[in-house]
């Protein structure tokens, strides 16, 4: 709307959609107030934005709606140590997300979300190459390329997906196995090719970096309240009010960006999205960073591993089971035997992590209006790629407060898809 200006947001969610967010609103001269029960300056901070493989992966636009995912899903559940598991005691609570999981599991959706990732994925690393001129990242972010490997008993469906990234025009540059154990040589030859996306970057500290985000929004004059948020509603036609343990707060518009825990406050709004949780976990080698140059993902394990700051990562596995479920020690042993199969000098690993990952089934974000309560902005559902979209989420969601016209097609993010 032209001369339009938003006069005030909260923003529920202190992770990396929320500070984006937060900054370019800020940017825009609008006060905002970001809500959030964890500090993301507390060393107690342990969220999604601190614990994931810390890739940007601009050319990420696949995800696991795919006809041939569904037909290993049954053989990859019988496994004790596969890639994939499922807490099979929270199957009724998953009962309607598995319904849409199902009607979105074909070559026609897969497609679909394939070209409505890519619109805004091509975008990802300009905004954070934009955003990153404002803070210090040095030794923080290292631009050296991805590499995933595979064997060939899945040969079918990486080709499948070297031809979809192909049409979609995104650069890959594929690896002989030679060719991989010249880029990365400290790993074992137990995989047969791969591809590299040699402008791909990745983060040797997610938190550290997200710290400094929380920092430029404070310094730029952000406000944040460390509370939990109890609900959240349009009160009027426009304000918008924030309910905590403590008091409540009132706001022309809200932003929903808690991730995996937007569910209970958009249940409360009336909307019946089907927001799940994956439950991602790494574990850290401790001063074993040097083994790698860069990430390196195997394809047929699930699991991938990042040098970073803390040691080498390795992150993996997905799991359904929502959050009160207590850590797998079979999800944590299944990382560390994939990590040593591809670097046999691995020793033991020092920490371990679960974190919850905010998934839909049809694998695209919520980004937009509350179909019921046109004041509140949803910004959540990032799945496996929360911290590559952080930026570009940010951006287009500060467009949307402050009602901005947009060359982008934003309808495949709408809520409206569920209704």
């Amino acid at each position: 709307m032209e001369n339009y200006k938003c006069k005030s947001v909260g923003i529920v969610g202190s992770g990396i959609q929320g500070v984006c967010t937060g900054l370019q609103l800020i940017k825009k001269g609008i006060p905002v107030t970001i809500f959030d029960r964890h500090d993301p300056l507390s060393k107690e901070f342990k969220a999604a934005s601190y614990g994931n493989a810390g890739h940007f992966s601009p050319y990420a636009v696949l995800q696991f709606n795919r006809p041939d995912v569904l037909n290993d899903v049954p053989k990859m559940l019988v496994s004790s140590y596969g890639p994939l598991a499922l807490k099979w005691s929270y199957i009724p609570k998953m009962f309607n997300w598995f319904l849409h999981y199902f009607k979105n599991c074909n070559s026609k959706s897969m497609m679909h979300t394939a070209k409505s990732m890519h619109q805004i994925l091509s975008l990802s690393n300009d905004a954070y190459e934009e955003i990153f001129q404002e803070i210090d990242t040095t030794g923080l972010v290292e631009k050296k390329g991805i590499i995933y490997i595979w064997t060939n008993k899945n040969i079918k469906s990486r080709n499948m997906e070297i031809k979809i990234r192909n049409d979609l025009g995104i650069k890959q540059r594929l690896l002989t196995k030679e060719e991989v154990l010249n880029l990365e040589p400290n790993l074992n030859p137990v995989f047969d090719a791969g591809v590299i996306y040699d402008y791909a970057y990745h983060a040797r500290d997610p938190k550290e970096i997200t710290k400094k985000l929380f920092e430029l929004f404070l310094n730029s004059g952000g406000k944040f309240k460390k509370e939990e948020v109890l609900s959240v509603e349009q009160t009027k036609y426009n304000q918008t009010q924030v309910k905590t343990n403590s008091e409540k707060f009132n706001f022309e518009k809200i932003v929903l960006a808690c991730g995996a825990f937007s569910k209970k406050l958009t249940d409360q709004l009336g909307e019946n999205i089907p927001l799940d949780t994956e439950r991602g976990y790494h574990v850290h080698y401790k001063d074993m960073d040097h083994l790698l140059k860069r990430p390196v993902i195997f394809l047929d394990r699930g699991f991938g591993m990042t040098p970073m700051n803390q040691g080498l990562r390795a992150v993996g596995t997905v799991e359904l089971g929502g959050f009160e479920n207590p850590i797998s020690k079979k999800r944590i042993d299944y990382i560390d035997k994939c990590a040593k199969e591809l670097l046999p000098k691995l020793g033991d690993f020092h920490d371990e992590w679960l974190g919850f990952r905010p998934t839909l089934p049809d694998f695209l974000p919520v980004i937009g209006p509350s179909l019921k309560n046109k004041n509140i902005i949803y910004a959540f559902g990032h799945h496996h790629l929360g911290w590559t979209l952080g930026a570009i989420t940010g951006k287009i969601v500060s467009g949307i407060v402050n009602e901005e016209k947009t060359n982008l097609d934003l309808s495949p993010y709408s809520s409206a898809r569920f209704n």
